[in-house]
C-alpha cells in the first residue's frame, strides 16, 4: 500500500512568516525583505506589529515565499496572489486613515 504525500503541506511544524517590500511608483515587482521560521518568524511578526504594518495570513503564500532568498523579486507565478495581499494592505491602510 502506498502512502499519499501532500506536497502542498509544509514539512516544517514551526510557524513561518515573510515580509515583502513594494513601491508602486517603481516598475519592479515586490521584493522579499525577510523570511523565516520559528523565532525568526515571530520576530518578523513582532516588528510588523511594532511598525503598524498590516498582516495577511496565507500559509501557502508563505511556503512559496520561504523558497525565495531575501532580496529576490517575487516570480510571475505569485503576482496574482501578492496583488490580493497588496489590495488588502492598501484597504487596511486607507481605513486606518479615515477619521
Amino acid at each position: 500500500m502506498s502512502k499519499f504525500f501532500d506536497f502542498r503541506k509544509s514539512l516544517f511544524k514551526r510557524p513561518a512568516a515573510a515580509a515583502l517590500q513594494y513601491d508602486p511608483l517603481k516598475p519592479e515587482p515586490p521584493q522579499v525583505l525577510a523570511v523565516g521560521r520559528g523565532v525568526t518568524a515571530e520576530e518578523i511578526v513582532r516588528v510588523a506589529h511594532e511598525q503598524g504594518i498590516p498582516l495577511f495570513e496565507d500559509a501557502a503564500l508563505v511556503e512559496a515565499l520561504a523558497r525565495l532568498d531575501v532580496s529576490d523579486h517575487i516570480p510571475r507565478e505569485l503576482y496574482a496572489v501578492v496583488a490580493e495581499v497588496l489590495a488588502y494592505v492598501y484597504r487596511v491602510d486607507a481605513e486606518s486613515r479615515t477619521p
